[in-house]
């Protein structure tokens, strides 16, 4: 599965009805730091496809959990930093394994001994 684009190409009212809420309710999430849209020259928002997927998850821990908005700030906060310590974790596990094909001998096939017969 691909990631979201993040280009941003949809407008506040086309965003608004793919998510199913007003568009003031996008302003407030803009104002409480939970989408951060992209601007237009024109000053308009414009939102990517990665935007539409926060804001589809921000609905869900609303509407289905009964998160707050400043719930919702702490939740996403977290996730992000789980990410970020995930990604530093494969890199860390990736450096950790080119030290050790450097240093150590390549693991030798098994071969069982031949028994010797009484």
């Amino acid at each position: 599965m691909t990631a979201p684009s993040t280009e941003p190409v949809y407008v506040i009212s086309v965003v608004a009805r793919k998510i199913g809420v007003h568009a003031q309710t996008l302003r407030i999430y803009e104002r409480e730091g939970l989408v951060q849209p992209a601007r237009s020259r024109g000053g308009l928002r414009m939102y990517s496809e990665a935007d539409i997927e926060r804001l589809r998850l921000i609905r869900r821990l609303m509407d289905e959990l009964g998160v707050n908005i400043a719930g919702v700030d702490v939740i996403l906060n977290l996730m992000e930093r789980v990410g970020a310590l995930e990604q530093q974790i494969e890199t860390l596990q990736d450096e950790l394994q080119r030290a050790r094909d450097r240093h150590l001998p390549a693991p030798q096939p098994f071969r069982p001994q031949a028994r010797e017969e009484a």
